[in-house]
């Protein structure tokens, strides 16, 4: 490190001109980016989804839409039977008034599980080509247009007086949500003000606004790079969303870390190039390293098959390689130039330098070495007070704090186990309104609740056949397929099945399963529920050998940056642990619904999104190694000049835990700013991330890590011969802790 800041600083004029020519370049090529940007949540060679991509190109609707089911309930003493046509005029009525759509009904098939045991009750499916307002079909749960209006409106005037109309299904029965989209210019101006705030409030100067700089200059040259790999790849919108949030926080995470050595060092007596070289070889590793540990796990979403996660994890990627090079060139150049100026601060009275090493700038006899508070670094000369007591808490109870922290992880953990990443069920929607009152009408008629969740299955040529093997498919209630033009199209058929369990439960997740085996390879069955299975064998299949693989890469990388080999074993343990209660808590929030309404202002579906536990892991599991980075290797250092583990931890926290707690409050208010959009997955991503990381930079990183390396002892600096010899760094053989002196 002290190598490259020494090429850096020879050259720091030319390193400024790259640096203003990168960020001018970085903002020409932003809008480019943003028009290139894909809209499409595509998911490729998955054959649920391709068969809904084909269904939608050739009827304009169906394929992964939910439909609109109308119920139709009769006056007493009427009977469905009976009255037949006028229930045909009824659905007729709605086809005129969405000329796109796709109705069918009793009158259209004439089968009896359209109707219900009480015989006046009956039902039929919309699935709407364009919705009343333009909208294309499909879209998020709830984030529809409502058609229930003109679905009623169109279908009252024609049935015999007394009957009733209800309009329901899942989009009926879910929370209204507002599908404008993300605003994110608002959400980065919430991340950037937090971070202003934050940084000032740590280093209560100018130099403040330098690791905002970084990060300004880091993502506009990020933005950049995302235009290059348009050129070559797809890269989803996702990342306009994503990149500059993560951004603002690794960035800054990482210069922050370095002003605040570089402080400590001016604090020590070294002025000029020699601070920088300092900070640069303390705290520069680190920031190498935590920028390898983002990179590392950020790789698990750009080898799915899956284009926007691939994104995400391309922009991610982007982002903390940008990150970590601007901070380590552009940065360095910046804190020499602010080290030939005093930087203005307060001191308190009493307050002194220590005394920085014979013959250096700041030592006392040499120029500038008052060694008296006035100097402006008199606060980084020691550890944090606060922290260095709460660490010292930590270590002298160490015990009860690991097992009182790591029980309430392993109890979020377990509860992670019962996630569900099915669709949405109606039980777990409203439980009031007119969309309830018609699932209430469906359910007094002995209507299955899987008709609420039908799919479609595309057949080419005659459907007979198929159709009478689907119909003997254990699980199914009805097969629907009209012969009429809005079922029949370029010599294909459509055919929509029922099945008795909900398509969002095991039973109906089982039942898609028996049709698929049941028809012959030509026929392609789609719907939402046969998609989201495809997408999670896809994205979760090979999991289990990724997390091994991604484990074993970042023990490797941490055992030769801590010359451990517990350290690491303990840094991977804890993440995972710490993405396990993530995923509980997620759980609890947004499947069990404990508080979401009253934090979010939105009623939980019962289930959490498939890409949500993935996308969350990938992003955590760098970000918190970042944190885990930051206090190990403060830690490490401690130990190699002291020889205790006590007072490493100690110091290890104490230097580290305000950075640590400042970066982690900038990425909270960032994602939590981006749980406030409109859209229900962003909401649940963003606040998975946001309890994520609150929930790492006190927990983990404040109770668990110390308490774990000071019941560790000496045990966590061991590297015996042999493994140093794999890993080409030196040994670090066991030795008993040193004693501390009075």
């Amino acid at each position: 490190m002290e190598r490259l800041s020494a090429f850096v600083l020879r050259r720091r004029r030319l390193v400024t001109l790259l640096a203003v020519c990168a960020f001018l370049a970085g903002l020409a090529a932003t809008p480019f980016a943003i028009q290139r940007l894909s809209e499409e949540y595509a998911h490729p060679g998955m054959p649920a989804f391709d068969a809904n991509q084909e269904i939608v190109r050739l009827y304009g609707n169906g394929g992964y839409q939910r439909p609109f089911v109308p119920v139709v309930v009769l006056p007493g003493g009427m009977r469905a039977e009976e009255h037949r046509e006028v229930i045909g005029r009824a659905f007729a009525a709605v086809a005129a008034e969405l000329p796109e759509a796709r109705v069918v009904s009793y009158a259209d098939t004439g089968d009896a599980r359209l109707v219900g045991a009480d015989g006046r009750t009956t039902f039929g499916l919309v699935f709407p080509g364009t919705y009343s307002d333009g909208s294309p079909p499909g879209g998020g749960l709830g984030e529809t247009p409502d058609e229930s209006p003109v679905i009623i409106s169109a279908m009252a005037p024609v049935l015999p007086e007394g009957s009733t109309v209800h309009v329901t299904g899942l989009d009926a029965l879910a929370p209204s949500v507002d599908a404008g989209g993300v605003d994110v210019p608002a959400k980065i101006g919430i991340g950037a003000a937090a971070a202003v705030v934050v940084l000032f409030a740590v280093f209560r100067s100018a130099l403040a606004l330098v690791p905002l700089l970084i990060s300004v200059l880091a993502v506009s040259v990020s933005f950049a790079v995302i235009l290059l790999l348009t050129l070559v790849t797809t890269v989803h919108d996702v990342a306009l969303t994503t990149m500059p949030l993560l951004g603002l926080g690794i960035a800054i995470d990482y210069s922050l870390l370095l002003v605040a050595r570089w402080r400590e060092e001016q604090a020590r007596g070294h002025r000029g190039d020699e601070a920088v070289h300092r900070a640069m070889r303390g705290a520069g590793r680190a920031v190498l390293f935590s920028g390898t540990a983002v990179a590392i796990g950020l790789v698990t979403m750009v080898v799915l098959p899956v284009p926007f996660l691939r994104s995400l994890g391309l922009a991610g990627m982007v982002i903390a390689a940008v990150s970590v090079a601007v901070t380590l060139t552009v940065l360095p150049v910046l804190l020499a130039l602010a080290g030939r100026r005093p930087e203005h601060g307060p001191a308190r009275p009493g307050d002194a330098l220590p005394a920085a090493p014979p013959g250096t700038a700041g030592a006392p006899g040499t120029a500038g070495g008052s060694g008296t508070a006035g100097t402006p670094y008199h606060r980084e000369a020691r550890a944090g007070r606060a922290w260095s007591a709460w660490a010292r808490g930590v270590v002298r109870l160490r015990v009860p704090a690991a097992l009182v922290s790591g029980g309430l992880l392993v109890a979020l953990t377990v509860t992670a186990f019962g996630v569900d990443l099915g669709l949405p069920e109606s039980a777990d929607l409203r439980t009031s309104g007119p969309g309830h009152e018609g699932l209430a009408a469906l359910r007094r008629a002995g209507v299955p609740a899987g008709s609420l969740t039908p799919f479609d299955v595309l057949v080419t040529g005659d459907p007979t056949r198929a159709v009478e093997r689907i119909r003997a498919v254990e699980g199914v209630s009805a097969v629907l397929a009209p012969r009429n033009p809005s079922w029949r199209r370029g010599g294909t058929a459509v055919v929509t099945v029922l099945p008795v369990a909900e398509s969002g439960s095991d039973a109906g997740q089982e039942t898609v399963a028996r049709v698929r085996r049941a028809v012959p390879g030509t026929v392609r069955v789609g719907g939402g529920a046969a998609q989201s299975m495809d997408f999670r064998e896809h994205a979760y299949g090979a999991f289990p050998w990724m997390l091994a693989l991604i484990a074993l890469a970042t023990f490797v990388m941490l055992a030769r940056a801590f010359r451990s080999l517990l350290l690491p074993l303990k840094a991977i343990v804890l993440n995972l642990l710490s993405l396990g209660a993530v995923i509980g808590a997620m759980v609890l929030l947004w499947q069990s619904g404990w508080g979401t309404r009253e934090l979010l202002g939105i009623q939980p579906t019962g289930s959490i999104g498939e890409f949500v536990p993935l996308t969350i892991f990938a992003f955590l599991y760098g970000l918190s190694m970042d944190y885990e980075v930051f206090i190990l290797a403060r830690m490490r250092e401690e130990y190699d000049r002291s020889g205790d583990t006590a007072h490493a931890v100690v110091e290890g926290v104490g230097r580290t835990g305000r950075l640590v707690t400042s970066a982690a409050l900038i990425l909270f208010v960032s994602f939590a700013a981006l749980a406030m959009t409109p859209e229900l997955d962003v909401k649940v991503f963003a606040s998975g991330l946001a309890l994520g990381v609150l929930l790492d930079a006190t927990l983990i990183r404040g109770v668990l890590v110390p308490a774990a390396v000071a019941m560790m002892g000496p045990w966590n600096w061991w590297l015996p011969g042999w493994a140093a010899r794999l890993l080409r760094v030196e040994p670090s053989p066991l030795r008993a802790d040193a004693p501390r002196g009075p």
